[in-house]
């Protein structure tokens, strides 16, 4: 397929699938596949090229079921899919999102069906909610540096370290980055997260006003301007796509926060108006399989549940002490910052620490 007919092919399953008007970030890739063995649609903010040897391994196992893949950021698949509940249309088969809040907030709302699978008792009880939604994988949020700019003194390894950094000479001044956590659903996760768990909180994001944090809606985003010197370190980057990067990218160094790191399992559910609910469901006892393990902490660096301590054992550049885990539990609790004044009350506070004044 030439490249201007696979971008007619998007655009012809947009419309197909009624999906709301188009905007920069979201894309639409089309999986053919020979007979007629039916259609999956997928709606993530995963990038494709993340996911690509799961399809690939999909369509091994179905061979007749063609494959769309919707990608968007989070806050923008948390809009499109929320109208799509509301209103009771088919927007797609199967979600997939890093912002779990978002995605819990979904399913408690009735948007989810039960997924019905047995391999609902392989995951720890904090990486699913209800039968509905479960982890797919087991992601910590962590930082990630420029090995060049660093080489002197070495990484911060805590919050704390990170904090006395930034107190010092001022070599951090514009060189840090994170999520821009109002365009970011997990970015917002991570910092209200910290903001419960750090006694750091406040000097913190007092570090990051002070040094001119520039702030991104993607990880991909960071983990650029750290390879290139722009940035010297990268705050809370979701630990898949810092791991991936570093594994082919030599600039860049991974590090686990010793004082505490927190881990998520990017969720997934089976939408209540899903066409096809049992490829969704076929899909998702994949990325849970041993073979889909393989495929997933072996190409693509996502972690999966079942084997993630061990992997992430690997995935630090830290030679001393072990961090402490915490898992972010897929439950009701997740709600509570997504209550619209404490979100409200916490973005301001961001904005008045983080945020330049204006001149």
């Amino acid at each position: 397929m030439t490249r201007l007919s696979a971008v007619l092919a998007a655009a012809s399953v947009a419309l197909a699938l009624n999906l709301p008007g188009a905007h920069a970030e979201e894309t639409v890739t089309r999986f053919e596949a020979p007979g007629d063995g039916g259609e999956l649609v997928i709606a993530s903010v995963t990038d494709l090229d993340f996911m690509r040897p799961l399809i690939a391994a999909f369509q091994e196992l179905r061979p007749g079921v063609s494959l769309t893949y919707i990608e968007d950021t989070s806050n923008n698949l948390d809009a499109i899919v929320s109208r799509a509940c509301d209103e009771g249309r088919f927007l797609a088969d199967l979600v997939i999102s890093s912002s779990i809040a978002q995605q819990v907030r979904l399913v408690n709302s009735g948007c989810a069906r039960e997924i019905d699978s047995p391999v609902l008792a392989t995951l720890p009880s904090w990486a699913q909610w209800r039968g509905e939604l479960i982890g797919l994988t087991y992601e910590p949020a962590v930082m990630v540096y420029n090995k060049a700019a660093l080489a002197k003194d070495g990484p911060p390894h805590s919050r704390f370290d990170l904090i006395d950094l930034m107190r010092q000479s001022g070599e951090l001044n514009t060189r840090i980055a994170t999520y821009d956590i109002e365009d970011s659903g997990l970015g917002y996760l991570f910092a209200f997260q910290d903001s419960s768990e750090a006694s750091t909180w406040g000097r913190l994001i007092e570090g990051f006003g002070r040094n001119s944090v520039a702030t991104f809606c993607c990880s991909s985003e960071i983990i650029d301007r750290v390879a290139d010197g722009r940035a010297y370190i990268g705050y809370n980057v979701l630990g898949s796509y810092a791991r991936s990067r570093a594994a082919r990218d030599d600039r860049i160094g991974v590090v686990l926060p010793t004082d505490y790191t927190l881990v998520l399992a990017r969720a997934g559910y089976i939408p209540r108006e899903a066409r096809n609910a049992e490829a969704a469901r076929a899909f998702l006892e994949l990325v849970l399989s041993p073979r889909g393990r393989a495929i997933l902490d072996g190409d693509t660096h996502l972690l999966t549940p079942l084997s993630g301590p061990d992997a992430l054992n690997r995935m630090t550049d830290s030679d001393g002490e072990a961090p402490a885990l915490r898992p972010i539990p897929l439950s009701p609790a997740l709600l509570v910052s997504l209550d619209r004044a404490k979100r409200a009350r916490f973005l301001t506070q961001w904005r008045k620490s983080v945020t330049p004044p204006t001149p």
